[in-house]
């Protein structure tokens, strides 16, 4: 997140507090800038907090100069919320509902659930088996293209230039995982 050097800063958002957290796990922890893509975490589901069933997922744009429907103040990065059943429960759009959620599934965190793992590990096969994520990771790009098409039909109806056919994306092997968190009943 603070690779945003060739966009808006992350304190420009008013999403302070949530540079101040990156201040402070660097402080402990050192930077993250070399850990692995595709790193995810298992949280548990609490409805009443906000967190349903299944997976947030951040995404970096492999093409920078796309930025899908020029609402994505995080770009190249992108971050979707997707339920069980493929629906979106977050667009990437809602960027402080999304680091809100996240921020509520994981901190205080600092070790796994031996329990959620479990569970994860026989769903997945110790991870060999990752069609449901791979699903769900697709369909959250769908929702951004399904955004990215319905602004360039508004921009179609608007005063001005459109958006319509400029800066278009095909589909998953435009972005990369960066992270994913799984929050498991």
């Amino acid at each position: 997140m603070e690779d945003l050097k060739s966009g808006i800063s992350i304190t420009d958002l008013g999403l302070n507090d949530f540079r101040m957290d990156l201040v402070s796990y660097v402080k402990e922890n050192g930077d993250p800038s070399r850990t692995p893509n595709g790193m995810h975490a298992i949280v548990p589901a609490d409805p009443v907090r906000g967190l349903h069933p299944r997976a947030i997922f951040t995404l970096r744009n492999r093409e920078d100069g796309v930025n899908i429907d020029q609402l994505n103040r995080l770009h190249p990065y992108y971050i979707v919320y997707v339920g069980e059943d493929g629906h979106v429960i977050t667009r990437h759009t809602e960027v402080k509902r999304l680091l809100d959620l996240a921020r509520t599934a994981c901190k205080g965190r600092d070790e796994p659930d031996r329990e959620l793992c479990r569970i994860f590990n026989e769903q997945t096969q110790d991870g060999r088996k990752m069609k449901r994520y791979s699903d769900l990771l697709d369909q959250s790009i769908r929702s951004m293209i399904h955004v990215k098409e319905e602004s360039d039909i508004d921009s179609l109806f608007t005063p001005g230039t459109t958006t319509a056919l400029v800066d278009s994306i095909r589909g998953l092997d435009d972005f990369e995982l960066i992270a994913f968190i799984v929050i498991q009943n």
